[in-house]
């Protein structure tokens, strides 16, 4: 089955076929480091995480570009509150938010292009626009004309018409339209400048505007045209629909090929940003929940969908990444050294085609982690007939192969010993103390029911060495810290 991916150019699913195969190029929007991540930062990151990550699953030669943003309004306004040099503030949120990335298992791009190391690249591009007749200087500030770019609105499916007659648009009379928007700002004072061709005859000193940045960096490492841009769904305009002007106009080339834009998270209903304060920073979540618990919770939903965040939500996440768990350590202790059978080569390729099939269809991480757990099931109906003929191991690895293309089942697992009878396996950044401890009664009650009598004084034993006491009563077992 074709990889098939939604265009938000064309509005439609397309099968995917790279310029030039089996590269591809990807660049995708980053941060813009003025603050701490967010949860819809995250989702974000981890959507084209995914995508890279199958991508080379399905055997393309990848190039992936993510860029950040550290000179903007926002930088420079931040700062100024704070009192701190603006270059200062955004090196302290590069820093966390490679923190954060790096938490929820999110690699780094092939490069990770910073908008100040490549002013050169950005005046390039500028300069070209110019001498295309695309754009035109005021007093040291460069303009793009949208007029002059027929196409302007194909990605967001807007009529400059109808934005110019309805829309509140910036107010400039230097502009030769309302609609014109800024490649290069001259400098005012106290603010980040660097040398310009633009303002008196000598020249001046500025900066750039937010969306030049993007068509200079993207094309600097991809090229004229390239096959995929991505981003959240509130950069398709202005900021991608000004990236394709750009880019076009100056090079006289298609830009990209496909179009892929991530849903908003929201909470109440309302897309989750600082701007309306109702956001949660990456950091904040990650004290309450496992990563890879977040890193579930976001892929349960489709990646254009929206989804909205809550306790209630994370909750159901944690619960069902322990199921996986659960059945990884029942496997292990029910089969441990019997490898002489396994599911027939046929009906592991079922699940699999399955899964690949779902990933097919627009990345549907929603669906693939439904096959997961269907085969999770079906693991657990074969374990309850007891063969200890019979290993489900290589069912295991095929959830954790197919579940590692998500960046899932990843964690430390570690084996836990009690006695010479009893093991099991725990992932320790899933499982809270009292978490572990239920896990163990858990499993002396199982060994309890199959008259498996040193197994469970082995596990009584150890957690009564550990200050646990464990009472088992008719109505069940309980357990408490010995005072």
């Amino acid at each position: 089955m074709p990889l098939k991916v939604y265009n938000t150019l064309t509005g439609q699913k397309e099968e995917f076929k790279p310029l030039h195969p089996p590269k591809v190029g990807m660049y995708v929007c980053g941060v813009t480091v003025y603050d701490y991540c967010h949860v819809g930062h995250a989702r974000g990151a981890l959507t084209f995480d995914i995508i890279r990550r199958y991508l080379k699953y399905k055997g393309y030669e990848l190039t992936y570009v993510r860029n950040i943003t550290d000179i903007d309004d926002k930088i420079i306004q931040r700062a100024a509150e704070l009192g701190i040099p603006w270059d200062e503030l955004a090196g302290k949120y590069a820093e966390e938010y490679y923190k954060d990335m790096q938490a929820l298992g999110i690699a780094k791009a092939d490069y990770e292009p910073f908008a100040t190391k490549h002013i050169a690249d950005i005046q390039k591009v500028v300069q070209q626009l110019i001498d295309n007749g695309y754009a035109y200087e005021v007093e040291g500030d460069v303009y793009f004309e949208v007029r002059k770019f027929t196409t302007y609105g194909k990605l967001s499916g807007r009529n400059p018409d109808d934005m110019r007659s309805g829309a509140r648009i910036e107010v400039d009379q230097r502009k030769r339209d309302p609609l014109d928007f800024a490649l290069w700002k001259s400098s005012k004072p106290g603010e980040p400048s660097w040398d310009s061709p633009w303002g008196n005859p000598q020249g001046g000193k500025g900066r750039p505007g937010w969306h030049i940045e993007c068509s200079a960096m993207s094309t600097r490492y991809l090229g004229d045209s390239f096959d995929i841009h991505g981003g959240g769904k509130d950069l398709i305009f202005p900021h991608h629909e000004n990236e394709i002007a750009q880019a076009e106009a100056a090079s006289g080339k298609p830009f990209v090929k496909y179009w892929i834009h991530n849903g908003f998270v929201q909470v109440d209903q309302e897309k989750m940003s600082k701007s309306l304060g109702n956001f949660f920073t990456i950091k904040d979540i990650l004290v309450e929940y496992p990563a890879e618990v977040v890193r579930f919770f976001l892929l349960k939903t489709h990646y254009r969908s929206p989804i909205d965040f809550s306790d209630k939500h994370l909750e159901e996440a944690k619960r069902g990444l322990e199921r996986f768990y659960n059945t990884f350590h029942d496997v292990d202790l029910a089969f441990k050294g019997h490898v002489d059978k396994a599911l027939s080569i046929s009906e592991l390729d079922t699940y699999r085609e399955k899964f690949e099939a779902a990933m097919d269809d627009d990345f549907n991480t929603a669906l693939a982690i439904g096959v997961l757990f269907d085969l999770a099931r079906h693991t657990n109906r074969l374990l309850r007939d007891n063969d200890s003929s019979q290993s489900l191991f290589a069912n295991v690895e095929l959830i954790k192969e197919l579940g590692g293309v998500l960046g899932l089942f990843e964690q430390e697992v570690i084996r836990v010993t009690f006695g010479a009878n009893v093991s099991m396996s725990v992932n320790v950044k899933m499982l809270k103390p009292e978490e572990l401890v239920a896990l163990l009664v858990e499993d002396r009650n199982k060994a309890r029911a199959n008259k498996n009598w040193a197994s469970a004084d082995a596990i009584r034993k150890q957690l009564e060495e550990l200050g646990i006491i464990i009472e088992d009563r008719p109505e069940g077992t309980i357990w408490r810290f010995k005072v």
